[in-house]
């Protein structure tokens, strides 16, 4: 990037909205099995009937106020289900779970489909109906076609939704128990619950976690009392197995002085002007050292249980080693430094793990809400990025959405109260270190850890730099990864489904391993960051390595933005923070082979993300590399006469400066555009299929291509506008420009993505569409969110290698906004 830094220029807005209609309609055909219609119809029909004659003797008549049964259906192996018509709200059949089990069929893997109906005891014709219109006229093909199997829903099975080896046996296990629960009755069924469990004497932990249409409760159960509990009541949607946590175990050694110390301190000021503030969900922080004293004030430490205290008990001081680093980044560059630093953001802690005994399994996603409500009512004021490098040990969930994930997306999306947050969490460590040597395999097939999943969360992995080994007792050592390639220690998403979102978003240092010629390895000194250590009155400073390190750098990376850009949203620096990244040449070469197989960019992609995000391109823009921002609110949806559709896009005309542009002619240019939004979750598993999906909402963007008219290129990705025009314009996308392609960045609540081109094509290519795709809002208007508006945050970055071209001012002065530099050191 060029010197003569400036701020980034802001946008007013889109320069057009629209209404919108997909201009790709409804999707292919459903795979669905042929059926000889009367054969499957009579067969489908008996076990109907059986299965309602099943449940009637064992749950109506033993357990007379109950309000209805629980059916399953089941596809035939390899073959949709259709999910959408099982549930029928106007007549109170609600679909509760869908989950899938793979099998090998023919040496093939083989995926059926299971989902559990819950159908109210007066509403007992429903499906009765449907089955006998498909025998006698053909109707609801779709439906009866996919069913394979129909049966009573088994007491336990059909509602666990996680591995068959964690369901409880004779011993009580902590366990998930997630309730169907409108916006209406939502208390109500809790309260309802409560009751049964006081009944059945089941142990429970206090509050709960509500999700559009799911409630979740964590109890104590064995298999039997699970079983009790799907007769008793008329609620369940799922069992899942609980969540343990782990802090991390690190091997620290002190080895700095005091005078390093002494030193920093004295080029050392503070912004007591600022409103930003890092927020560390961990152990608690020791501030009494004399580095976090100037950042976190006594006022500023707090705990979830004042019980706990707000000391940091970790035996390695994790909470305090997040601390430092959050604080000041690289202490070592800062001691190697003689010039003066300034911090414009401080410090909060909540200590949300208790002091003493094994960590019980909790609703992490309740507690960590709870820390959060407590920092902001101890400072309402502040501007707040919030981190934490506390993680599940397991990594079942492989990307599907859990209640600890579900809940930070609701925190971060302000589904409850509006107020949207910008949350940066780690992506974990490497479960099996006795594999550790495995390098990239072992972390290739190791999945991020839960909640690092989460849509709206900047998820952070790890890579190194560190490969130069000074400790003579290492002398026979060699680095396990080289430098700039991914951390041994840090975790991927590459056995996840590709549905789900690319993850982790980027990597921050992490640290290194040293591995002897006979493959024994160690942690040491010289592949590790320091920080400050929790008990300074023995030692002042401790090395500090794995994803918590990351973490804990791109939470004080963010706070940087947020100080130099108070009022952008939290969604913009999440953009910013991805915008700035790039895969450094060493690690894009250790994953890619062919630079232009977007195949291999996806993979590379669930390895590290975006790659590694650069401080300097997030800050500032340059002469000949500047970056448009947009803060806008579009509504996606609308429901007009009873009618659901989608309602607008928005049109921006970039600002180019077409004849330097033209003038620069065959001159390689990059355009970088990101699109940051936050979803609110709806978790359940009805979550993932058909209309039941996950977020309430998607976005999207589009540019034209080089020779594509304002006219074609709306025409081409709106429908709504084709059909008022009576014809599709034969134009292409520019797909070809794109480093990453629109399969793999449409992911998630956030996408990134580089086009590749001539100065003079880039001239031409000057308009941007964004605009809604499906999301729960849509599909369960009787949620009644259909209308609601989404905020989103549009980057746009052109940059050019010639370096005496000035792209910025011609914008600038057409944007009618000053070219004042905007420098300042936010160390």
């Amino acid at each position: 990037m060029a010197t003569n830094p400036f701020k980034h220029i802001k946008l007013s807005g889109p320069d057009d909205s629209m209404h919108y209609a997909s201009a790709y309609g409804r999707g292919g055909e459903n795979n669905i099995p042929k059926r000889n219609r009367k054969e499957h119809g009579e067969r489908i029909s008996r076990q109907l009937d059986q299965a309602w004659r099943e449940s009637e003797n064992k749950f109506l008549v033993a357990y007379p106020e109950r309000a209805g049964i629980y059916l399953e259906f089941i596809s035939a192996p390899g073959f949709e289900l259709m999910i959408k018509s099982l549930e029928d709200l106007r007549q109170g059949i609600r679909l509760c779970n869908v989950r899938t089990e793979t099998s090998i069929i023919d040496d093939e893997e083989t995926e059926t489909t299971f989902a559990t109906v819950f159908v109210p005891t007066d509403k007992r014709e429903f499906f009765f109906e449907k089955v006998n219109a498909y025998l006698i006229e053909g109707k609801n093909a779709k439906l009866v076609d996919s069913i394979e199997e129909l049966r009573t829903a088994l007491l336990i099975e059909s509602f666990w939704t996680d591995g068959k080896s964690l369901m409880p046996g004779e011993q009580p296990e902590w366990c998930e128990v997630w309730l169907r629960a409108g916006s209406e009755n939502g208390e109500q069924v809790a309260a309802n619950f409560e009751a049964v469990l006081d009944a059945q004497q089941i142990n429970s932990k206090p509050g709960h976690i509500k999700f559009p249409e799911r409630i979740v409760k964590l109890i104590r159960v064995n298999r039997a009392q699970l079983q009790n509990l799907s007769k008793n009541s008329d609620d369940i949607a799922e069992y899942r197995r609980a969540k343990d946590t782990a802090e991390f175990f690190l091997g620290l050694q002190p080895f700095e002085q005091q005078e390093w110390i002494d030193d920093l301190l004295g080029r050392l000021s503070v912004d007591e002007k600022s409103r930003v503030r890092i927020c560390l969900l961990d152990t608690g922080v020791n501030n009494g050292h004399p580095l976090l004293l100037p950042v976190l004030p006594d006022s500023n430490c707090l705990a979830v249980v004042e019980a706990w205290g707000t000391h940091d008990h970790s035996c390695h001081g994790h909470g305090t080693l997040m601390a430092g680093v959050a604080a000041y980044n690289n202490l070592q560059e800062l001691f190697e430094s003689s010039e003066n630093i300034t911090l414009y953001h401080k410090l909060e802690s909540v200590k949300i793990l208790p002091p003493r005994g094994q960590n019980e399994p909790e609703l992490w996603g309740d507690i960590m809400s709870q820390a959060i409500s407590i920092a902001e009512i101890n400072s309402p004021e502040s501007k707040r990025v919030i981190c934490s490098a506390v993680t599940a040990l397991d990594t079942r969930d492989r990307g599907r959405p859990t209640s600890w994930s579900g809940a930070i997306d609701n925190i971060a999306s302000g589904a409850f109260d509006n107020e949207k947050r910008l949350l940066i969490l780690a992506a974990g460590n490497v479960a099996n270190f006795n594999q550790i040597t495995s390098y990239p395999v072992n972390q290739e097939t190791d999945s991020i850890h839960d909640p690092g999943q989460s849509w709206n969360a900047l998820t952070v992995g790890a890579y190194t730099t560190l490969t130069d080994i000074t400790d003579p007792s290492l002398n026979d050592y060699q680095p396990l990864a080289q430098s700039n390639q991914l951390s041994p220690f840090s975790t991927t998403s590459l056995t996840w489904e590709s549905k789900w979102p690319i993850k982790p978003d980027v990597v921050f240092e992490g640290g290194n391993i040293a591995v002897d010629p006979s493959g024994k390895w160690t942690e040491c000194n010289d592949f590790s960051l320091i920080s400050t250590h929790h008990q300074p009155t023995l030692n002042l400073l401790s090395p500090f390595n794995m994803t918590s390190l990351a973490t804990a750098q791109a939470a004080h990376f963010a706070a940087r933005i947020q100080a130099m850009y108070p009022d952008y949203w939290p969604e913009t620096i999440r953009g910013l923070i991805v915008h700035s990244a790039n895969w450094p040449e060493e690690l894009f070469r250790q994953f890619v082979r062919s630079a232009g197989s977007k195949k291999e960019i996806e993979r590379l992609m669930r390895r590290v993300g975006y790659g590694v995000p650069n401080i300097g391109r997030a800050l500032y823009s340059a002469a000949n590399s500047l970056t448009l921002i947009s803060e806008a609110e579009i509504q996606p949806f609308v429901k007009e006469k009873g009618k659901k559709r989608t309602n607008e896009m928005h049109l921006y005309r970039l600002p180019w400066p077409v004849q330097i542009l033209q003038e620069l002619g065959g001159a390689e240019v990059k355009m970088r555009i990101t699109l940051s939004y936050f979803i609110e979750p709806g978790p359940g598993e009805i979550g993932w299929e058909d209309r039941y999906r996950y977020p309430s909402h998607g976005l999207r963007f589009q540019i034209n291509s080089p020779t594509e008219t304002e006219d074609d290129f709306v025409a081409r990705i709106n429908r709504a506008v084709r059909d008022d025009v009576h014809e599709k314009p034969g134009t292409k996308s520019p797909s070809k420009h794109w480093v990453i392609g629109q399969r793999c960045r449409d992911k998630g609540s956030i996408h990134s993505d580089i086009w590749e081109g001539t100065a003079a094509q880039l001239a031409l290519s000057n308009l941007v569409a964004v605009y809604p795709s499906i999301g729960w809002w849509k599909e369960r208007s009787y949620l009644k969110k259909i209308n609601n508006k989404a905020r989103y945050s549009l980057i746009v970055s052109i940059e050019t290698q010639e370096q005496d071209i000035d792209i910025y001012t011609p914008i600038a002065v057409q944007l009618k906004q000053g070219v004042s530099i905007g420098i300042r050191t936010t160390r």
